[in-house]
């Protein structure tokens, strides 16, 4: 399946050289292909990426740290097309994932088949300062994981992020911005989704998911997007703040995570149902060569332990609940060096039989051509309860055309 859509994308591509009216800005960092028809009644953009890292990770059994073990993997490995159709008003994006990692979680609700599709999204501009979006994309939840892995100031996203992160869903979207005088701007943003994660195609089971966002920017907008991408590659000559806070309910939710995570089955095969919400509260601040991302996380339940038809016999499945604070900053040297660090802490609802985590990270990065090309290393110090647990040590390189 995936030989494929490779060999598809592949051929698309030779298609395009070949016929496309005109061609231009195609330089490195700009997408492989990127044109616009003689009549502006389209345009493609296509930008394949790729990520490769080594990971080494020393356990601890509670006297020392055991013998390393080393990991290489592709961990991202993406196509991705975005441009407008008809009109410059009406915009679309569609991503797809090729590496194991990306196309993991095959489950009867998938049709037990690789989850190849990230993003396949329109976005209308039917008014002034107005968008709908309409598929598959990320939702407005934390900064973190709206901002793409390819912008990223170490190896990876936090703890935070990965226990409590709403991701991508299929549903709509709704945004919209103002300026509340001066450069004082606001977005708003909410989306109505199925509730289940990305390549869901068998029905919709639970209820479905709302989640609404508020962003201010009292100082006015970043450069380049500045607010959605890490590290101050676009250096701010006076300061920029972003502050946002999301709320997400998802109704019913039948995961362990709402949109991920197992199902939560009972003995006769049906679905056992809880409401989940999740909140988040972030800001990003940008001033010359230095970048602050903090984040706030917390998700409950209704009722965090799964039961079964009798409604009082545990199935086993519990609901992860908890919160968590990560903290990031980062400092851009000369050359485009760049040194940043991170300190993450969760705690675990007690329901949930998981001990608090904190871990310590810190990173050095070259960015040869911003984010597109670069070269990354990180290594995390990790507790479990307070008491010593890991230390992994990564290295890898991004190459985004």
């Amino acid at each position: 399946m995936k030989l494929k859509i490779t060999l598809t994308a592949l051929l698309l591509c030779a298609y395009i050289s070949t016929n496309a009216q005109e061609i231009s800005d195609t330089s490195f960092g700009k997408g492989l292909i990127n044109f616009t028809a003689k009549d502006s009644s389209f345009s493609v953009k296509f930008a394949p990426r790729f990520q490769v890292r080594s990971m080494s990770s020393w356990d601890h059994d509670g006297n020392q740290y055991d013998s390393p073990e080393h990991n290489f993997i592709v961990r991202r490995a993406r196509l991705k097309f975005d441009g407008f159709a008809y009109s410059p008003k009406l915009k679309y994006k569609l991503e797809l994932g090729l590496s194991n990692r990306d196309v993991s979680g095959a489950n009867d609700f998938n049709r037990n088949t690789p989850r190849i599709i990230l993003d396949a999204v329109i976005m209308w501009q039917f008014a002034n300062n107005w968008e709908l979006w309409a598929g598959q994309t990320k939702l407005p939840g934390n900064v973190e994981r709206v901002v793409s892995s390819a912008n990223l100031q170490l190896i990876d996203r936090s703890l935070l992020n990965s226990r409590f992160n709403i991701d991508r869903d299929l549903g709509l979207q709704l945004r919209h911005k103002s300026n509340l005088g001066g450069n004082f701007l606001m977005r708003e943003k909410i989306a109505i989704t199925q509730g289940e994660g990305r390549n869901v195609s068998e029905g919709n089971e639970g209820g479905l998911q709302y989640t609404a966002r508020v962003e201010f920017l009292p100082f006015g907008a970043f450069k380049s997007k500045g607010d959605y991408v890490q590290a101050a590659i676009k250096k701010e000559e006076t300061p920029k703040l972003m502050v946002g806070l999301t709320y997400n309910f998802n109704e019913d939710a039948v995961r362990e995570r709402g949109f991920a995570g197992d199902y939560l089955f009972r003995s006769d095969g049906s679905l056992y149902e809880t409401n989940q919400t999740t909140v988040f509260a972030d800001v990003m601040f940008k001033y010359k060569n230095f970048s602050f991302m903090g984040e706030y996380a917390k998700r409950s339940a209704e009722n965090e332990i799964a039961v079964d038809l009798d409604g009082i016999t545990p199935t086993g499945d519990i609901v992860l609940t908890g919160n968590a604070l990560n903290l990031q900053a980062g400092y851009m040297l000369k050359s485009n060096y760049e040194i940043a660090g991170r300190f993450t802490t969760v705690d675990y609802e007690t329901i949930t039989g998981r001990l608090p985590e904190e871990q310590y990270t810190l990173g050095a990065s070259r960015y040869i051509v911003g984010h597109k090309l670069k070269v990354q290393s990180d290594i995390s110090y990790t507790t479990v309860d307070g008491n010593e647990d890991n230390i992994t040590f990564r290295i890898g390189f991004d190459i985004h055309f």
